[in-house]
């Protein structure tokens, strides 16, 4: 009888085929991952932006670390290494001899299937003579010879063999385990079980982030603590209206500061000297506050160092490598912080009777992420973010004189009065500034209304999807271009006035155009005019043309009105007015589904294409870590202070990006004034606010019975009934006929 059996691999050698397969998946993708790019590349691009980012913390950090770091060397010989083994165990794999192999009696006798007995024998003849023990032949391919020789010739074998591929009949079926039998041996379970959770736990989550988000379940996708985002939820759902002082120590408060909770943070024992120290220099940080966990030590010290970080305070090296790990953390939490304002802002919204944090909150978490990268003050002013600008040089620049408070108001000026204004620089100095200031992204912001899926995408009414399209075009901030808009930008509300008294005339024009001209009005304007006799011919002769027209139209009119007695050229033009009409709409249409189509397409080509959040580097003078520009847009109701649409975190924008923001019409009709707001998360004074007006008028009422609805059961019927019409034609012609 057949039967099973499972066994172990004693002699190793299917172990090496288990063994080359996992030493494979686990050295391929670290050499993707962990091998060092090109050292080279690197420089020169580091190299490229020293005339910007030469005194940037995070680029001066990055350069003493790619002069002295060993790591890329160490990641080369063990990635060499682990190549080394995986080519040794794929040759020993080569190497192996196959053990189970079909049993063939043709190859066995070196003969081809379906040959006659009588050459099988004679084969069988030669071979055995040769291969013979007594005459020094091998005793073992002598028996193989007596074995296939007596499958083919014996009846009896001959059928096992073709039924069971085994001339003695059925044979146990062998499943082998590629695992060698002291892996599963009691003694070395602890020593088996420790090297797979050392190689599945610890070494592959450190190439592969992802597999630490799903083995870690208190970690979220942005690398959040759990805890973290539910205290966030639980303050910002307490208080709706948040200032920046509360807003401080929420953040602060996150688990990530917490030793217990993350294992870099970290307490030390000079903490109790230099917080305190740190707290004097301060002033008022609410020391006092019991309530937890702003009270804890690890909240304090967070807090601390923050708000030292934003006076731009000198520290001891301790405190400022623990700053410097506070910094990096804070974008990313403040980021989850506004993920949860807009999570309870769409609960409230769908629910009801939940509060939902109000605007100035959500705001204030963005205007933070700005003044941790630039290292400033809320109050402070943006020329800060400038290199060798210092408090006392802002007097210069906010002089009635000149009235700069902002980047945009520096780039505005004449050079000569920039020159003049900025004179306690020196001409190095003053370059540097002009190549930084150069460098900050300028952003023109185009928005486009509609409603999609709609007959007409022009009209919102009440409930309706709406649809914002948002184009953005990065710019530099380069003192022609800026200089030539804000000259425009100041000359807007002079122009206006002008283009409205231009258009008011325009349009009298035309009116007096359109209506016809008396004699009485003729002689008027001949007595206004200086050259009254040019004015008066130029309104005869235009009279005249207007009394001919009317005449022409009229003779046309009566001859019209005399060709169309014939009821069946009045049935022809008109099918011939309907058609056009039908064309028309029929055009109309066909854009609008052009339309359509190439938004689905857009938007289908925005999901599968994935783009590099590596846009521009962000000037920053102590951020300890290289920043890109990305930005924030959603558009918001500031009078009630409330989202319109989800913030969208715009992380592509290199050059050009189009964003699409929706959010569901009122319900009850009129008119809105909204705002498309656009916040950098990394400069102070960059945030842009466009009106936006939204005219809500009443959803069209559903039709019960509509003549496109009146369609056929089948076009039988329809075939049945023009048959049966022509037969009754074809009856009446035949009684005509006789």
């Amino acid at each position: 009888m057949a039967g099973q059996q499972f066994q172990y691999d004693d002699s190793g050698n299917t172990f090496f085929y288990f063994l080359t397969s996992f030493v494979g998946l686990i050295v391929i993708p670290a050499t993707y991952y962990l091998w060092p790019r090109d050292q080279n590349a690197e420089q020169l691009r580091l190299k490229s932006l020293r005339r910007v980012h030469g005194r940037c913390l995070w680029y001066r950090l990055r350069h003493m670390k790619s002069q002295q770091s060993i790591v890329p060397t160490l990641k080369k010989a063990a990635l060499l290494f682990g190549w080394a083994i995986f080519l040794f165990l794929a040759y020993k794999v080569s190497k192996l001899d196959r053990e189970y192999q079909e049993y063939n009696p043709y190859e066995v006798l070196h003969l081809e299937a379906g040959v006659s007995i009588a050459e099988i024998k004679k084969q069988y003849r030669v071979l055995s003579l040769k291969h013979h023990p007594d005459k020094g032949g091998d005793e073992a391919m002598f028996m193989k010879l007596a074995k296939a020789y007596s499958a083919l010739t014996n009846e009896e074998a001959r059928d096992n063999w073709e039924k069971y591929g085994n001339p003695d009949g059925p044979r146990v079926t062998s499943f082998g385990i590629a695992l060698p039998a002291w892996i599963v041996d009691q003694k070395n379970s602890m020593l088996v079980l420790l090297v797979y959770g050392l190689a599945f736990m610890v070494i592959l989550p450190k190439p592969f982030p992802f597999i630490n988000i799903l083995i870690n379940p208190i970690i979220t996708s942005l690398f959040i603590l759990i805890n973290t985002t539910q205290l966030f939820m639980h303050f910002m759902y307490k208080t709706p209206t948040m200032n920046m002082k509360r807003l401080v120590m929420v953040l602060t408060a996150a688990f990530e500061f917490d030793p217990r909770s993350n294992k870099e943070a970290i307490i030390r024992p000079t903490d109790n000297i230099e917080v305190p120290q740190l707290i004097r220099e301060l002033g008022n940080i609410n020391v006092k506050k019991k309530e937890p966990p702003f009270c804890y030590p690890y909240s304090l010290k967070a807090r601390v160092l923050l708000l030292t970080h934003l006076a731009r305070m000198d520290v001891s090296e301790n405190i400022e490598e623990d700053q410097r790990f506070v910094m990096k953390k804070c974008p990313a939490l403040l980021q989850e912080m506004i993920n949860v304002g807009c999570q309870l802002t769409m609960m409230a919204t769908s629910r009801g009777g939940l509060r939902a944090p109000r605007l100035t909150s959500i705001e204030n978490c963005m205007k933070l992420s700005q003044m941790v990268v630039q290292g400033l003050q809320e109050a402070k002013s943006p020329l800060l973010q400038l290199p060798h600008f210092e408090e006392e040089h802002l007097r210069y620049c906010i002089s009635k004189k000149y009235k700069v408070r902002t980047l945009q108001d520096l780039v505005s000026l004449k050079d000569s009065d920039r020159r003049n204004m900025l004179r306690f620089l020196g001409e190095e100095k003053y370059d540097e500034v002009m190549a930084v200031l150069g460098s900050i992204p300028y952003i023109n912001m185009e928005t486009k209304l509609q409603v999609l899926d709609d007959e007409d995408s022009n009209n919102v009414t009440a409930g309706s999807i709406v649809t914002v399209t948002v184009t953005l075009r990065r710019k530099r901030m380069s003192v022609s271009s800026i200089f030539q808009g804000d000259a425009k930008n100041k000359k807007v509300w002079q122009n206006k006035n002008k283009g409205a008294k231009k258009a008011a005339k325009s349009k009298k024009k035309k009116l007096t155009k359109k209506k016809p001209v008396t004699q009485q009005q003729a002689k008027g304007d001949k007595a206004k005019h200086p050259n009254g006799n040019v004015a008066g011919n130029d309104v005869a002769s235009a009279s005249k043309m207007e009394e001919d027209d009317l005449s022409d139209k009229g003779s046309e009119s009566d001859e019209a009105e005399g060709n169309k007695d014939s009821p069946s050229e009045r049935d022809e033009e008109s099918d011939k007015q309907s058609d056009t009409e039908v064309d028309e709409i029929a055009g109309d249409d066909e854009e609008e589904w052009e339309a359509l189509q190439q938004s689905i397409q857009r938007r289908e080509r925005a999901l599968l294409e994935t783009k590099s959040k590596v846009t521009h580097p962000v000037y920053s003078l102590y951020f300890p870590e290289e920043k890109q520009e990305w930005w924030w847009l959603y558009i918001a109701d500031r009078k009630e202070q409330t989202l319109v649409s989800m913030p969208n975190h715009v992380c592509t924008l290199k050059d050009t990006e189009e964003v699409e923001l929706k959010f569901p019409a009122p319900s009850k009709t009129g008119n809105y004034q909204y705002s498309v707001i656009l916040r950098s998360d990394s400069f102070m004074g960059l945030d842009q606010i466009k009106p936006l007006k939204l005219e809500v008028h009443e959803a069209k009422a559903m039709m019960d019975n509509h003549p496109q609805w009146d369609i056929p059961e089948t076009e039988e019927e329809e075939d049945d009934q023009e048959d049966s019409d022509g037969i009754e034609e074809s009856e009446e012609d035949e009684e005509d006929n006789d």
